[in-house]
């Protein structure tokens, strides 16, 4: 990346240069070069030693990726990277339990969360079942009558028509209702990922990489990729037992779609396993296996391979739509269904569900928005927090998400019913762990129910509790969130030209993926390239075409940017020269492929330059 400024970044230990000498983009960042002075050497090698574009090289080695790593790491391994799922405490148990269901022809109930990560583990054990024989139902509760997790009512009902209750996604804190399980000699094995407390509810097994006496290592699961881990261990135990002495062992492999699936809708770190979790499985996904992604592929009108974007941004949503406010189960019913009318329909409905919760959300952000502005006008909260009894308590997360998004700071919304109760959500920024908060609170007694993990919380607050949950979470974050906004950088890792942003380039980056949490996105600056065209499109996003020096030009989208500092500026610099930094996409239209920008930030080259 040579040309792109000489600026060091005040007070680091290492000189950082600022790329293109921003201080201060249009979204107030400094641009400053993601890999570490001390790693170029370690970029070079890596280029020199697998045959790949240095601008690749670049990604690789400030992402920690090291020289002897780099071709495991382009071609991640399930065989290399899968761990002995004994490994996790309670498994062995828990997949001598289900292997005795499995053997005895037993009624088998799983129970999962609403969301895509229970949806996915649902679909998941529910497949490996049916694949022996046992018709598996999959109980799915209702966001707003039942809540998160199993309730004893629920748990009542189950256990008058079956011998073994799954528990996915959920499970780790419901003590009461599996109380009742007990009560009623209905046994419960638990397939959860979120973060316990030192003390666990009764049941066959709990496995959980997150609970405190787990040393497996594997906290960064989510719930489907322990669910899978689940079937590996109770397949091991089935051969062992000589099921399999005739033939027709399932292929574990084939349920990778959704594993992959669910790894990245819920936004867990993608390293390690979830890595191979997730390159193996969109390879599965690309072969159509599974009607029911099938469908939504087609309902979506996906163009091209299936990539994270996809799953995070169009399928996701839309398997989620059904818990915000329709019917929860549909997402696991259309996962779990081989018949192609049967999907269509379904994944029909889904995109019907998401179109109304979109314009739900909106409306509700417009109301929190208005809140928060008043709010920011006298004071500079560490979090903040919104609330109001006109809210779908299905879609609080959503709005806590766009709220955090856009102050750049830990969000709650709190929808509130007739009598006061409060249904509320939290995101989070880096460095901001809130599922810990959240758990002190219920610890403090200032939430009837709380949990999460660290970019991600749920909470039930009582009547009257909401400005005391407010003070608490002030109080305990602030320091956290002071830490965490200190920071303005934004982390670049390379130059390009819109002629060099080509398909080749894309396919190459795409080795160094998958890309998401914890493996931030490749973000590359284009120097001084002239927005030839720029206008509003959809629904606020920016739609823009740059053209570098030599004429070559590449369009590009800056998503929800109308309104914001971004998209004002690009639609009022037509036909001027900008900086702009954005990630390398890939448009399939008509059968072409071809590259397209995601437009993250822009800069003025006459005015931002540091000491101008």
């Amino acid at each position: 990346m040579t040309g792109l400024g000489t600026g060091a970044a005040a007070g680091a230990a290492t000189p950082r240069r600022f790329v293109l000498d921003v201080a201060r983009s249009v979204s107030d960042r400094a641009w400053i070069d993601r890999l570490d002075p001390a790693a170029a050497p370690i970029a070079r090698a890596i280029a020199q030693r697998e045959g790949v574009p240095e601008v690749v090289a670049r990604v690789l080695a400030a992402r920690g990726v090291g020289v002897d790593e780099a071709a495991a790491f382009l071609a991640p391994s399930l065989k290399a990277l899968m761990p002995d799922p004994g490994t996790l405490r309670d498994m062995e148990a828990a997949a001598e339990r289900v292997a005795d269901a499995v053997a005895a022809g037993a009624r088998v109930v799983i129970f999962g969360d609403y969301d895509v990560d229970g949806a996915t583990s649902s679909a998941i054990v529910s497949r490996f079942l049916a694949a022996q024989g046992i018709k598996a139902e999959i109980v799915i509760p209702d966001r707003i009558v039942d809540g998160y997790g199993p309730n004893p009512r629920l748990v009542e009902e189950i256990a008058a028509r079956a011998d073994l209750m799954i528990a996915v996604d959920c499970g780790t804190h419901s003590f009461e209702a599996f109380e009742t399980a007990r009560a009623r000699g209905l046994d419960v094995v638990v397939f959860d990922h979120h973060q316990a407390g030192e003390t666990l509810p009764s049941t066959a097994a709990l496995v959980n990489p997150n609970r405190q006496d787990d040393l497996s290592g594997l906290g960064h699961l989510c719930a489907a990729g322990v669910a899978f881990l689940g079937m590996v261990a109770v397949n091991r135990v089935l051969r062992r037992r000589g099921r399999y002495a005739g033939g027709g062992e399932p292929d574990l492999f084939a349920l990778l779609d959704l594993v992959a699936l669910g790894t990245i809708c819920d936004v867990v770190p993608l390293i390690g396993l979830n890595r191979a979790f997730v390159v193996q499985g969109l390879k599965v996904m690309r072969a159509r296996a599974n009607r029911g992604i099938a469908a939504l592929c087609d309902v979506v009108r996906l163009n091209g391979p299936v990539t994270p974007y996809h799953l995070g941004f169009l399928i996701g949503p839309r398997i989620n739509a059904g818990g915000r406010i329709g019917d929860a189960a549909l997402g696991a019913r259309l996962l779990t269904s081989d018949d192609m009318l049967e999907s269509s329909r379904i994944a029909t409905e889904l995109d019907a569900l998401n179109k109304e919760r979109q314009a739900i959300e909106a409306a509700m952000l417009a109301e929190a928005e208005a809140t928060v502005a008043v709010r920011l006008v006298t004071s500079d909260p560490a979090v903040i927090l919104a609330a109001s009894a006109d809210w779908h308590p299905g879609i609080v997360g959503l709005v806590a998400a766009r709220l955090k998004e856009r102050h750049a700071r830990p969000a709650f919304a709190i929808a509130l019913d007739p009598d006061g109760r409060g249904t509320g959500s939290g995101r989070s920024v880096a460095g901001v762990d809130l599922g810990r908060v959240v758990r002190a609170a219920v610890d403090e007694g200032l939430l009837l129910k709380g949990g999460g993990h660290a970019m991600a919380a749920g909470l039930t607050v009582a009547p009257g509790g909401i400005e005391a949950l407010e003070a608490f979470l002030e109080s305990r974050l602030a320091a956290d969130v002071a830490e965490a906004r200190t920071g303005t950088e934004f982390l670049v890792d390379g130059a390009l030209t819109a002629g060099g942003a080509n398909i080749a380039l894309a396919e190459m980056l795409e080795r160094a993926g998958p890309f998401g949490s914890g493996q931030p996105e490749p973000v590359f600056v284009f120097p001084a390239h002239r927005i030839v065209y720029a206008d509003p499109a959809g629904h606020g996003h920016v739609r823009v075409t740059l053209a570098s020096s030599d004429g070559a030009r590449i369009k590009a989208m800056a998503f929800r940017a109308a309104e914001r500092p971004l998209g004002e500026f690009l639609l009022g610099a037509r036909d001027r020269p900008v900086h702009v930094a954005a990630v390398l996409t890939v448009d399939h239209w008509q059968g072409e492929a071809r590259g397209q920008l995601r437009l993250l930030d822009a800069a003025d080259p006459a005015t931002t330059a540091r000491g101008r």
